[in-house]
């Protein structure tokens, strides 16, 4: 593979970008705020910091929903933005070689997309590789996906989780299941309404999330949120302690518990017995949250590892696809009946 090569991982919430050999290189919230039809304001980070402050005339949106691509024309246009930001710092994509991550319980079509917003884009890019992402995501937690022992990885992202079954360099089973860390948020909203009649936004509760939810025997913590108040409308502080988001954040966690039950029930006898010995790998951003690994394994009764590079495992197992020769069979183009000339 050539030098001028970069690994994309799109996320929902977050775009990680990866260049051959110097690794991670962009890595920002996967917003765009725009006034009107094209008028880009703000991308990344600066964009998610407007999100639920903004005046009528700016929009903000996420171009990625549940996985995949949502809004055509505002990720072509972030795309755009991103490969500009990157030039102007010294970063050239132009002409560059992509491997790009796409869940495997999509579309044909859907996939497709992907391959077309990098192709459309004024990057111009010379060649585009698709590769699985929990392949690349298992090798980004230091798992050998070409060892014969079966294992589990349950990546936890934004809007969905990717429940996979990895053996032998390939994925044997896999699920798509439509929830992820913005559920746990929307729980924290209504527990906080519920319990102190609060409104407060989805970035408040994803600040909740990220410094009370801890699963860990005997955690006990307080965290102060403004918000409004449902009964007068006016500006009011209230105390939010562990015990509260946790319960909240029970509820959506369960359903994915479930589904990883559900995968569990339908993988060969010899693959369970090496997911008894080397237990489940959890990845994603959600994976950092306080006590999960205990949680999990409470509940499903087998050893939890957690990544300790969870936000991006994915993205680091594209650098090994790209730099490791073991692996280069992994990023593959789309079928010939999405024409790549190769």
């Amino acid at each position: 593979m050539v030098n001028k090569l970069y690994g994309i991982d799109f996320g929902t919430y977050a775009i990680k970008i990866t260049r051959v050999h110097q690794g991670l290189c962009f890595h920002q919230k996967s917003v765009i705020a725009s006034r009107g039809k094209d008028q880009i304001i703000a991308i990344g980070e600066e964009a998610y910091e407007m999100y639920g402050k903004q005046p009528e005339y700016i929009n903000i949106d996420f171009p990625i929903r549940n996985g995949v691509v949502a809004d055509y024309d505002k990720m072509l246009s972030l795309i755009n933005c991103i490969a500009m930001d990157m030039s102007r710092a010294g970063d050239k994509m132009k002409g560059a070689s992509f491997v790009v991550a796409v869940p495997t319980e999509v579309t044909d079509v859907e996939k497709k997309t992907f391959y077309d917003i990098i192709d459309s884009s004024i990057i111009r890019p010379k060649r585009i590789r698709i590769a699985e992402k929990p392949l690349a995501d298992a090798l980004g937690c230091g798992i050998d996906i070409e060892g014969s022992n079966g294992s589990l990885m349950v990546n936890i992202g934004a809007d969905t989780t990717e429940i996979s079954v990895i053996s032998q360099g390939g994925i044997v089973l896999s699920r798509l299941c439509s929830c992820g860390g913005a559920k746990f948020d929307e729980a924290i909203i209504a527990a906080v309404r519920r319990m102190h009649n609060l409104m407060i936004g989805a970035r408040t509760a994803e600040q909740i999330k990220i410094g009370l939810v801890n699963y860990t025997y005997g955690a006990d913590a307080v965290m102060k949120a403004y918000g409004r108040d449902y009964m007068s409308g006016l500006p009011r502080e209230r105390e939010i302690t562990t015990e509260l988001v946790n319960k909240a954040v029970a509820e959506p966690l369960e359903y994915i518990l479930e589904a990883v039950r559900s995968v569990l029930e339908r993988i060969p006898p010899e693959i369970s017995a090496d997911v008894y010995r080397g237990g489940i790998t959890i990845s994603g951003a959600s994976s950092a949250l306080g006590g999960l690994a205990d949680y999990v394994s409470q509940s499903t009764g087998l050893r939890v590892n957690i990544a300790p590079n969870g936000a991006t495992s994915v993205v680091d197992g594209l650098s090994l696809i790209m730099e490791d020769e073991r692996y280069t069979h992994l990023a593959k183009p789309l079928r010939r009946t999405y024409y790549e000339n190769d």
